[in-house]
């Protein structure tokens, strides 16, 4: 990977992974490992947050497909190291949370992806992006799953 060029985005654009069950499978252990070592840098760096959990869903049978996705992370890691979040000293204390969901998001079982953060003042202190239980009917009821997930983390 060190002599490998850097690409602009983490992800294939318009591209959305799913299982591969025509793909050739690689070595569980070793992709495992390489999505725990992105799953670290996810605190101070969301915008690697929702790539890395896609590809993550994939670590009980991953394929090249999945290999070649998680090796352009770290190609976009290679372009961009010096980005992140930085928690200054000065700044409000005032709470603030963010949600958000796409409403059927997942190709392989039309369950939405809920997404949220929280703000203490500058400082992010808490996020959380993961599959919803269930299918919602419509993109307003993937919201509120969302918000009220958020809502029950700020709790």
């Amino acid at each position: 990977m060190e002599s490998s060029d850097p690409v602009d985005t983490p992800m294939v654009e318009k591209s959305k992974l799913d299982e591969d069950t025509q793909g050739k499978a690689v070595d569980p252990t070793h992709y495992r490992g390489m999505v725990g070592t992105l799953m670290y840098l996810t605190a101070s760096r969301p915008d690697l947050t929702f790539v890395v959990c896609m590809c993550a869903r994939y670590q009980a049978k991953p394929t090249e497909k999945h290999l070649h996705a998680v090796k352009r992370i770290f190609k976009y890691l290679r372009g961009t190291v010096n980005r992140g979040l930085w928690y200054p000293k000065d700044s409000s204390i005032a709470l603030t949370a963010y949600a958000d969901a796409d409403h059927a998001g997942f190709q392989d079982t039309r369950r939405s992806t809920s997404g949220c953060m929280q703000l203490l003042g500058e400082r992010l202190i808490s996020w959380s992006s993961k599959r919803q239980k269930s299918v919602a009917i419509s993109s307003t009821k993937a919201e509120y799953i969302a918000l009220s997930g958020c809502c029950a983390q700020l709790f």
